[in-house]
């Protein structure tokens, strides 16, 4: 697939998962303040990867893509609680994101708790009704999406590696340590993306082997991507500061590395993620200039 060919590829699916998010949150019965920070935060832009992963799955293998459409939009909620919670003044006091102010900026530090509290378990909700009574989508697929989520998002996954970070804040960390962090912290929630994309495809125990692989490389090689930015990004077009993590004296690939080895890092994973696929018979989908863009990403 072409980069620009990718680019509008990039761009539909934006498109047609912003489309989808919106209508899978409560409104009866929610308190109106509550309703508009949860639609503030989930309708804040940004990239979308997790849920165009699972839908890039389901295209991989021929399926359609609304089979997927519950589950990556219950996975863009878990994400969006994410962020939240991590700009509040007790994580990473952050004023921006994706250029406007942050949850609880405008919300205030109570409601934006909440908030991220009410999109984490409407995630769970959302899945188990909009699938429920589906003929494509067996009960035992469901019960996997919903175990998969859990133990991705939760203690052993997305969550322990926050507390990990915050346990490493102005320490002198090891790499393995730092991998850690974003093994659980950025990559348990790509791979929960695509293990779900897998299940809901029906692919093969070697198939989800690999996909899984594929998602641990993007998942390291975005937060390296991510720390090369903090350095020598654009604040304009990040939408957030630049420098932050020097500041703060963060264990970052950079402060480990340097750029360059950090750099060379970034590669060598994506070289690997592409690997992966072709492994799977997934090279010619759209996974694979997926990884290119985690990799040249400016934002």
């Amino acid at each position: 697939m072409a980069v620009d060919t990718f680019d509008t590829y990039l761009a539909e699916k934006t498109a047609y998962i912003e489309g989808k998010l919106t209508p899978a949150l409560e409104r009866e019965g929610v308190p109106a303040a509550l309703y508009e920070s949860m639609k503030y935060s989930l309708m804040a832009g940004g990239k979308r990867l997790r849920p165009m992963l699972v839908l890039a799955v389901l295209e991989a293998m021929g399926k359609p893509i609304e089979r997927g459409v519950p589950f990556a939009v219950a996975l863009e909620m878990i994400h969006t609680y994410s962020l939240i919670h991590d700009d509040l003044p007790a994580m990473d006091d952050d004023d921006l994101r994706r250029g406007k102010p942050t949850n609880h900026k405008v919300y205030g530090e109570a409601t934006a708790i909440l908030a991220g509290d009410a999109l984490l378990t409407r995630a769970f909700s959302h899945i188990a009704e909009a699938y429920r009574g589906r003929l494509d989508v067996s009960a035992h697929t469901i019960v996997n999406l919903i175990a998969e989520l859990g133990k991705r998002a939760g203690a052993t996954g997305m969550v322990g590696g926050q507390m990990a970070d915050i346990e490493g804040e102005s320490k002198s960390l090891e790499l393995h340590e730092l991998e850690f962090i974003h093994e659980h912290k950025t990559g348990d929630l790509l791979i929960a993306a695509l293990r779900g994309g897998g299940y809901l495809a029906e692919a093969s125990e070697q198939q989800m082997e690999k996909l899984t692989r594929y998602g641990y490389c993007i998942g390291l090689a975005f937060q390296i991507q991510d720390d090369i930015l903090n350095v020598e990004g654009d604040a304009a077009e990040l939408g957030k500061a630049v420098g932050s993590d020097a500041e703060r004296q963060k264990a970052t690939y950079p402060s480990i590395l340097g750029l360059a080895e950090s750099k060379a890092r970034l590669d060598a994973l994506i070289t690997e993620a592409k690997a992966a696929l072709k492994d799977a018979g997934f090279a010619h989908s759209a996974l694979s200039p997926l990884a290119d863009y985690v990799r040249d990403r400016k934002k």
